[in-house]
């Protein structure tokens, strides 16, 4: 898929396809990768197939190898059966999810979306809670893939009626979108797509466009433009091993500022959708003989970067307000290389 392709012009079921042959090649990706293919079935209306790869994940995870987050795919398993009519299972799905307690935000946001969906708000409303209680608490600044948990729990919260709480007030001022979550989430928005008003309808459309038009392009692209990050000790490794690449990386300090100034440059320029992938010489070596090249070719090493971004190892760039920097030196990236 080209990185300017409108996402409502893909080819789903294709772009299923290519994911399954990436994950046979990058077995190590797999979870990442049928993950993403999984979502590109249901997109396709598939939704027996998209099932089918989360039962292959799910049974995967008994191996030797452990899925990275079981809870997150049975989350999306549940919401998926519920979509085609699998309502009991799906159920069970989620009581097992809640029961589990994941530290991990992504699978309660779904479950409880999935009961959203199917207007089951007080029990969506006790699953964002229940998610919030376990990976907010009274944090005043709580990290950023948490933020969901809130944002829904104030949605729902709208949709019941409920008075706002500590919580829906903290999710007021993490909302970051020139739109008020209390606007976003007013039930009377839903009810104005019915007016007979048209001047109410083109309003509405016009709020909905100005929500949505800043994921359209985060959409529309499968991968970041990533920088290829070595970290010290690859970085030494690397050098030792293919000299004439000493002089793509003459010392590791002068590497870290050369990805965050090639970073800031694209950003100034308007390239959208930026990240960083770390390389491990292992891993370059392997693409280095999957392309019948020598590792020492430094026009490698782009090619690289793009590959590893493509099976879903790149972290975004800037990273979010008080996340560690993307350099690895566990430092807020405010305090160390977004200084």
């Amino acid at each position: 898929m080209r990185p300017d392709t409108p996402a409502e012009n893909v080819d789903h079921a294709a772009e299923a396809a290519r994911l399954e042959r990436t994950a046979g090649l990058y077995p190590e990706d797999a979870e990442a990768l049928l993950l993403r293919a999984a979502a590109h079935l249901e997109l396709s209306g598939d939704r027996p197939a998209a099932t089918k790869l989360y039962d292959r994940l799910l049974s995967s995870g008994t191996s030797s190898v452990p899925l990275d987050n079981p809870s997150l795919v049975r989350a999306l398993k549940a919401s998926n059966l519920w979509e085609y009519g699998h309502e009991a299972e799906a159920r069970a799905i989620i009581d097992g999810v809640r029961t589990a307690s994941p530290r991990d935000p992504a699978p309660w946001v779904i479950a409880a979306e999935a009961l959203e969906s199917h207007d089951e708000l007080e029990a969506a409303h006790e699953t964002f809670t229940e998610g919030a209680r376990l990976l907010v608490a009274d944090a005043a600044e709580p990290p950023q893939p948490t933020h969901p948990l809130l944002y829904g729990r104030h949605r729902v919260r709208r949709m019941l009626g409920l008075d706002h709480d500590a919580w829906d007030t903290l999710a007021d001022t993490l909302h970051a979108m020139p739109v008020s979550l209390d606007e976003l989430h007013d039930p009377k928005r839903v009810w104005s797509l019915g007016s007979d008003d048209p001047a109410d309808l083109k309003a509405e459309i016009d709020r909905l466009r100005a929500e949505l038009g800043a994921y359209r392009q985060a959409l529309s692209r499968p991968f970041p433009v990533a920088m290829l990050h070595w970290p010290a000790d690859e970085l030494a490794e690397l050098t030792d091993a293919y000299p004439p690449l000493s002089a793509e990386y003459p010392s590791h300090d002068g590497h870290l500022s050369s990805i965050e100034a090639a970073l800031r440059e694209l950003a100034s320029s308007g390239t959208p959708n930026l990240g960083v992938v770390p390389g491990t010489v292992p891993s370059y070596e392997a693409f280095a003989a999957s392309e019948g090249a020598s590792p020492a070719d430094p026009t490698l090493l782009p090619q690289y970067a793009t590959t590893l971004a493509a099976r879903g190892l790149a972290v975004t760039w800037p990273p979010q307000r008080g996340a560690a920097c993307w350099c690895g030196s566990q430092r807020p990236y405010g305090e160390c290389h977004g200084v």
